[in-house]
């Protein structure tokens, strides 16, 4: 079963001591949320802040609640080293340009209110939440991280009782035994897994017949894809259509091979340089410049309670 973790809980772990819980956000798929669950704003000059004001006052709410080091990745530009491996991996084209046209605003307001942001452009906002979990989780004076994110590919880099994934909007923790629950397989097979099921999300098919229950059967008997024995009469499991599934496996092997590639977080993707850096230490000077241009004064008035808070 999902564990179910209400904020003001989870911001009490692994906060005794000198222990921390980090907090790393993915600021794209966060703009994306608000930017449809809310209506439309357009400030004074006529550009739409609704979505990236909502980000804005999520994050502050996520202080409000406890959280003392965010680090917060982004998309700079939707394209990635990945498009240069794969023709068909997702790109901004078709995006509509009133949520392309908040990418910058919401980095320039986070940062504003005092939030540690890291824009990706040869990377993606997933590569770069890898890069701070594992700075973070390298630190031994952090006890959690949460990686608040549904994206399955942040699956990969869950360690049990130390990385997790936070479901924000429906209030949800996921460990090793929910990845396994969700997926059928654990993180260190999640690449290997999204390889045969493909991803749609991320613009690559996958390979035709494995579905999600058939790549969960045989990655649980042989973890990986390099393991699988390319011909089913060397399988020791029994799978349905498994002689088809192995054929299509051997005749795509490459292509599985550059899936899970694609599928593969880089975890030294260029960000913080010490879990430092992620501490929330009040806003920026130019919070109530951010603060007309999202046309939300609550931004000055809250930071600053905030920072009077924590002095």
């Amino acid at each position: 079963m999902v564990v179910e973790w209400t904020t003001r809980t989870e911001r009490n772990v692994g906060q005794g001591g000198s222990q921390l819980t980090v907090h790393v956000v993915d600021g794209t798929y966060e703009l994306f949320r608000q930017f449809f669950a809310r209506p439309s704003h357009e400030n004074a000059d006529g550009l739409d802040v609704g979505g990236a004001r909502g980000v804005l006052r999520s994050m502050l709410t996520l202080l409000e609640d406890g959280a003392t080091h965010i680090g917060v990745a982004t998309d700079h530009v939707i394209e990635s080293f990945r498009n240069d491996l794969y023709h068909g991996y997702k790109s901004g084209e078709g995006l509509d340009p009133t949520i392309l046209a908040q990418f910058q605003p919401l980095e320039d307001g986070l940062r504003a209110i005092g939030i540690a942001t890291y824009p990706m452009v040869e990377y993606e906002a997933d590569d770069g939440m890898a890069a701070l979990a594992a700075l973070a989780s390298a630190d031994e004076r952090v006890a959690k991280v949460l990686l608040c994110t549904p994206d399955k590919d942040l699956a990969q880099c869950v360690v049990d009782g130390r990385v997790l994934q936070f479901d924000r909007r429906n209030n949800k923790i996921l460990g090793v035994a929910e990845v396994i629950e969700k997926y059928g397989v654990p993180p260190e097979s999640i690449t290997d897994w999204l390889a045969l099921v493909g991803d749609a999300a991320d613009g690559f098919p996958g390979l035709p017949g494995w579905g999600a229950k058939s790549a969960a059967t045989v990655l649980t008997r042989y973890r990986h894809l390099d393991k699988i024995p390319l011909a089913a009469g060397q399988w020791d499991i029994t799978v349905r259509s498994g002689a088809k599934l192995a054929k299509t496996l051997a005749d795509n092997l490459e292509d599985a091979l550059l899936f899970r590639r694609l599928a593969t977080l880089e975890r030294d993707a260029p960000t913080a340089s010490s879990v430092d850096e992620l501490r929330w230490t009040g806003p920026g000077d130019d919070v109530e410049q951010a603060a007309e241009i999202f046309d939300a004064p609550d931004l000055v008035r809250r930071t600053a309670a905030l920072a009077a808070a924590r002095r």
